[in-house]
């Protein structure tokens, strides 16, 4: 299932290359949840599409499979990507990503269960910009993602090409 959900300011008039576009790519329904109430309680405005496996985060990027057509998808402000994934590790997106030219400077955030040094290495390799490991207490884990996204929604300069 995938699905874009709108969140704006009620007083916010943004148009609409003001509003963050976040790709959350995520399986987990109770962690989907928890972060997308901790990205509202930012109140910065923003969209977030939401796509629950590998494969279909990469037809999304690339304009292939239920994506594809004449309107493409716009390029993401940030990637929050999961590593493990049903059809296609969260490697293996990366690694797509970081391949071609169109999504390539696109900032990716690993928010993963493993703290492994071999997974934290490998998305290094694979130029992801952040990993974080997920916290295991609600608490920590919303605190963790509004820090996160107030870097990367607020702070954070995308490249120009975005």
């Amino acid at each position: 299932m995938n699905k874009v959900l709108h969140f704006t300011l009620p007083s916010e008039t943004a148009i609409n290359k003001n509003i963050k576009r976040i790709l959350l790519v995520e399986d987990n329904p109770d962690e989907l949840e928890l972060i997308q109430l901790a990205f509202n309680e930012l109140g910065i405005p923003h969209e977030v599409y939401v796509i629950e496996d590998g494969q279909q985060a990469v037809d999304y990027l690339f304009g292939a499979g239920e994506f594809g057509g004449p309107k493409q998808p716009y390029n993401p402000d940030i990637a929050f990507l999961d590593l493990k994934l049903p059809k296609l590790s969260g490697f293996e997106v990366l690694k797509m990503m970081r391949e071609n030219p169109h999504t390539m400077h696109i900032p990716v955030v690993i928010f993963t269960s493993s703290s492994m040094q071999v997974d934290i290495l490998a998305a290094y390799e694979l130029g992801v910009n952040s990993l974080i490991t997920k916290p295991i207490n609600a608490n920590e884990f919303m605190a963790c993602v509004k820090a996160a996204g107030t870097y990367w929604l607020q702070w954070n300069h995308p490249p120009p090409d975005n």
